[in-house]
């Protein structure tokens, strides 16, 4: 399984460890991901994904997964967030086409 957030694309980082005699061991820095099922108000249920506390936080600061991803251009989401994005958007189109019932 990749360690990427699903939404910005965060993903491993390498670098030292330095010890005070300033000896160098590679080492990864993982980032803080979390499985977590995020409510779509336009699917009408939650979504499982594997999100960076950063990018839980960017979506609840824009008000929810569907406001998130139709705000962003589709060049900064990754493939899983471009899919999503699309099938919110094609939900959305259907229940405009079936008007205010």
């Amino acid at each position: 399984m990749v360690r990427r957030c699903a939404i910005t694309g965060k993903g491993v980082l390498v670098g030292h460890n330095v010890s005070h005699a300033n000896n160098k061991a590679k080492r990864r820095f993982f980032p803080n991901l979390q499985k977590t099922k995020v409510w779509s108000d336009v699917l009408g249920q939650s979504v499982r994904l594997r999100l960076s506390i950063k990018g839980l936080r960017s979506i609840e600061h824009n008000g929810g997964i569907d406001s998130y991803l139709y705000a962003k251009p589709d060049a900064q989401l990754t493939a899983g967030a471009r899919r999503l994005k699309r099938r919110i958007l094609s939900a959305l189109a259907l229940h405009e086409a079936e008007g205010p019932d």
